[in-house]
């Protein structure tokens, strides 16, 4: 896949203090972020979060109450047909006409493009050439899903909008999903994911925010979200009794070194990629053979939890 070269380095998507209430609920809470070209970005957060609307003021389907939406630095309401033009979108219901033929759909979508993609490779990749004479409302839920991504990618978007791309499709789908938005930014084309999957996000976003009542509770690459303020454990097993004192004063300040149980050490602390050196550099001084090494730490469900609680919500 190719997608057109941008000629500004501007953010491709960039949402600046927005605002959208229904009513009396505040859907959407002076949130601000950017996306761009070539990137990945995970939208999280709980049912009711805010993540559908700030989506859909993204998309152009409504207008932020206050602050300001901007798609390749246009106004994707105002502007809606060339932001249109330029994005491709995947929604988790599908949006095909329930009559149609799953090739026919993928032909009349790819047929408003001025240089789509070929609709038959794309069917050949993503595992519908079988079902390309099925009418949609006989297709499976994973065979909807995958050509509600075709639909999405076949324009050869800049910036496409994927909500779930990977709900009820089987491991080997859900393994190709993966691999198409590792082509996508490959290529240079910005992706915003909205998923429920911890793994899906932090497998594949470059960057991950966390929205809850309408506002970012967190923001960062994964790596830094798992590891930010999160004390873990560094395991390891070796001989038993060894004076633990060198190791002390080889560990910078606030770690703690212990035998938990006969030859079983723990080092409690924010581990970092130096601790693990620390330890290793001193056993190998004192000619010892440290094994079984193993660092405990938050996964990105233990900090979305963490910060959006654990009540189930409707």
């Amino acid at each position: 896949m190719s997608s057109p070269a941008s000629g500004t380095a501007q953010p491709v998507l960039r949402l600046d203090g927005v605002v959208k209430s229904f009513g009396d609920v505040t859907a959407v809470d002076g949130l601000s972020l950017s996306l761009d070209r070539g990137q990945v970005l995970a939208l999280l957060g709980p049912n009711g979060a805010g993540k559908t609307t700030t989506v859909e003021m993204c998309e152009g389907f409504t207008a932020p109450d206050r602050g300001t939406v901007r798609v390749f630095g246009l106004d994707p309401v105002a502007d809606s047909g060339q932001v249109r033009a330029r994005i491709g979108v995947m929604l988790q219901g599908g949006g095909a006409y329930p009559g149609s033929k799953a090739g026919e759909m993928l032909r009349l979508v790819a047929s408003y493009s001025a240089d789509p993609l070929d609709p038959d490779w794309l069917l050949r990749t993503l595992g519908l050439t079988d079902a390309a004479r099925t009418p949609y409302r006989r297709l499976s839920g994973g065979q909807q899903q995958r050509l509600a991504l075709a639909c999405a990618l076949v324009s050869r978007p800049e910036l496409v909008f994927l909500d779930e791309p990977t709900a009820g499709l089987d491991a080997q789908a859900r393994l190709m999903v993966w691999e198409l938005i590792d082509a996508l930014r490959r290529d240079g084309v910005a992706v915003l994911l909205t998923t429920h999957l911890m793994d899906e996000a932090e497998a594949l976003a470059d960057r991950l925010v966390i929205v809850d009542h309408g506002r970012i509770v967190a923001e960062g690459t994964p790596s830094e979200l798992t590891r930010h303020g999160a004390d873990g454990h560094l395991r390891f097993t070796a001989p038993e009794r060894l004076d633990l004192g060198g190791l002390h004063a080889a560990l910078p300040a606030g770690y703690t070194p212990r035998e938990v149980s006969p030859g079983s050490y723990v080092v409690e602390g924010t581990i970092e990629p130096a601790t693990l050196v620390a330890v290793t550099t001193w056993c190998a001084e004192m000619d010892v053979l440290a094994t079984e090494l193993q660092v405990d730490q938050r996964r990105l469900e233990d900090v979305f939890l963490d910060l959006t609680g654990r009540e189930v919500r409707g």
